[in-house]
């Protein structure tokens, strides 16, 4: 374990399981855990784990903060609160992390922003270009020039054709399908296994075959 750069994770569930697994491949250790769940439990035995805010500062206070990475493994349609969090560790002199699994496939020329995480077997193909902190969860796959914004999960499964376009902090459900050239706006939401034919608006949720508008997603505040 020793030359692994320490690394630590905010978020201890599902997530933060999956990262775990393939630490050490991509050259961190885990050092510490953090979580708002004051019955969160370490997902790694041996490595503590930290309660909110304040469980974070007793940790900044006593570590070196210079010489350690970070995550955010917190998923799903929870975008805007991985970013926030994103935010918050970064500002506190944390360098943000992007994992990448070895059986995933990342174009040479594609770009992958600061705390992004690309799972099992995904593909991120040539000249797809991806914000900050997102995740292209198992076997998902973004195809030729896709834009993803900052905070977007793009779910087990999901399909993005060549040249679509995702705003920040939205969630792209299991097994969807997202035609080419197709918009999917800020803090929208597909549903699993929807297949997306005509542009999304930002905040709300669609579903289906084609996929029609649902719902506003709860935290588009509306």
């Amino acid at each position: 374990m020793s030359g692994l750069t320490p690394i630590v994770v905010w978020g201890s569930k599902g997530q933060a399981k999956v990262l775990a697994e393939f630490f050490d491949a991509s050259g961190f250790r885990a050092a510490a855990f953090f979580d708002n769940d004051p019955d969160a439990v370490s997902p790694i035995d041996g490595v503590p784990i930290h309660i909110g805010a304040p469980g974070f500062e007793r940790w900044l206070r006593a570590a070196d903060r210079s010489t350690v990475s970070f995550v955010v493994a917190v998923g799903g349609d929870r975008g805007r609160e991985r970013l926030e969090i994103y935010e918050l560790l970064a500002g506190a002199g944390l360098a943000p992390a992007t994992l990448v699994h070895p059986t995933a496939f990342v174009a040479r020329d594609a770009l992958l922003g600061t705390g992004s995480q690309i799972l099992v077997r995904a593909c991120v193909c040539t000249r797809a270009v991806l914000g900050r902190a997102c995740i292209v969860n198992t076997a998902a796959t973004v195809d030729h020039e896709c834009e993803l914004g900052d905070g977007v999960h793009i779910g087990p499964g999901a399909t993005l054709a060549g040249c679509v376009r995702v705003g920040e902090a939205a969630f792209i459900g299991a097994g969807a399908v997202v035609l080419p050239r197709i918009r999917i706006g800020a803090d929208a939401v597909v549903g699993a296994g929807a297949v997306v034919t005509r542009d999304v608006e930002s905040g709300w949720v669609v579903t289906g075959v084609p996929a029609v508008r649902t719902a506003r997603a709860a935290r588009s505040g509306a």
